[in-house]
Order: structure tokens, then C-alpha cells, then sequence
């Protein structure tokens, strides 16, 4: 899924700001290097969300019965291989 630049940007404050308000954090670096993490981190987040996606489309576009994309059966399938590519990721 795309962000623009300043979406996550946006987002990446948000998060800062909202962690500055949480009682027994403490940040011991500034704001904005901790703010440029964040951003490191939803860019790498949204690469592999990117490529499982690429992925899972590869995979049901190899049926040789063709799945209209948006149909049921498409959107179990492509839930179903999301999902077990994420769990596979994460182990």
C-alpha cells in the first residue's frame, strides 16, 4: 500500500508525539532522529507489505483457472495467501 511522503511523515509525528505522552517513556535521543526511525520503519513496513502483495497476486494469477480479481473466491484466496506469507515473514 502507498503513502505519500508526507503521509508518513505525518504518521511518523504522530507516533512520536504520542509516545512522548505516555507516562515512563523517555526519549534520550531528539525528537526528530527519533522521528526519522519511525519513518525507516514504516518505509521498510510498507516495502514488505508491497512485495507480499506482488507475491500473492503472482501466485493466484498462475491458476490456471482464472480468478476475476474482486470476486469471492479471489478475495478468500488472496486473504488466505496474505496471511500465510505474513506468518512465514515473521517466524
Amino acid at each position: 500500500m502507498g503513502l505519500s511522503r508526507g503521509k508518513i511523515n505525518h504518521l511518523s509525528q504522530l507516533i512520536v508525539d504520542g509516545l512522548e505522552n505516555v507516562p515512563g517513556v523517555m526519549f534520550y535521543e531528539d525528537d526528530n532522529d527519533i522521528r526519522l526511525e519511525v519513518v525507516k520503519a514504516l518505509n521498510e513496513a510498507l516495502k514488505v507489505e508491497d512485495e507480499i502483495d506482488a507475491f500473492v497476486r503472482q501466485k493466484l494469477n498462475s491458476y490456471s483457472k482464472p480468478l476475476p480479481e474482486g470476486s469471492r473466491e479471489w478475495d478468500v484466496l488472496y486473504d488466505k495467501f496474505y496471511d500465510e506469507e505474513v506468518d512465514k515473514r515473521l517466524v
